[in-house]
């Protein structure tokens, strides 16, 4: 039985580096990959984000859990007309996070913290402060994992929802078929069927990553041909290639 896979829609955004291991995957193995955003930000105005009641002076410790967060964090600030305090401390999921601060702020002159990508890895150094108040910039919809760690460890925090995640207009895709649509969000699979009501698997290969997106695709009916992260494929791309590998 030969590779029957050619084609493969992956629901983010193109990788901003060549070195992506999807463009080594489709050297590989002869494949076209496309990237699509199925969903996208859009940041709360000011106006509505007064309502929430958090007045951002009260924070001087800032949680990031993404560049995203980072970006509409300053927004607010500016359309707030609120001058952040120069001994404002951050905390990073990531040092890459962290580095991107540089964008709106002296970074060697202020206090930095960061993890290694998992929120768990931050953790203790937040706990370092655990008396400080801190503010978590993030999206209307967001990981349960992270608050209920803040929550666990006796962190006294805020969330401030900045932004909201809604579902992008794929119309043009409409008449596109792909052999194999890869998701690794509840919310792409969301704008999935927000697209496309009459959407009907058939011969589609569908591949999830993460066990809330799993769940996602398999309560509105879809056969889960490829599941990352497991026990032989850490990532996505690895999984691809086994199940590629597995059927040729």
């Amino acid at each position: 039985m030969g590779n029957k896979i050619k084609t493969i829609l992956i629901s983010q955004p193109r990788p901003a580096t060549e070195k992506s291991p999807y463009f080594d995957l489709a050297d590989k193995h002869k494949l076209k990959i496309d990237f699509r955003s199925f969903i996208h930000v859009e940041g709360v105005e000011g106006q509505e984000f007064r309502q929430e009641r958090i007045s951002l002076a009260d924070f001087r410790n800032v949680i990031f859990t993404s560049r995203v967060a980072v970006d509409h964090y300053f927004r607010m600030a500016r359309e707030l007309r609120y001058d952040v305090p120069d001994d404002t401390k951050y905390f990073c999921i990531s040092e890459s996070t962290a580095f991107y601060l540089q964008k709106y702020i002296v970074y060697r002159k202020r206090k930095i913290f960061y993890g290694n990508l998992r929120f768990p890895e931050l953790l203790p150094i937040i706990k370092k402060y655990k008396k400080d108040t801190f503010l978590l910039p993030c999206a209307d919809i967001l990981k349960d994992s992270i608050p209920v760690a803040l929550d666990e460890a006796g962190i006294n925090y805020s969330k401030a929802v900045m932004y909201n995640t809604v579902c992008s207009d794929l119309s043009d895709l409409e008449d596109v078929k792909y052999d194999m649509l890869v998701f690794f969000s509840p919310s792409g699979i969301e704008s999935l069927y927000k697209n496309f009501p009459g959407f009907t698997q058939n011969g589609t290969l569908i591949s999830v990553f993460g066990p809330t997106t799993r769940k996602a695709a398999e309560e509105k009916g879809l056969r889960i041909d490829v599941a990352a992260p497991n026990p032989k494929a850490p990532s996505m791309t690895m999984a691809i290639e086994n199940h590629i590998l597995n059927k040729s």
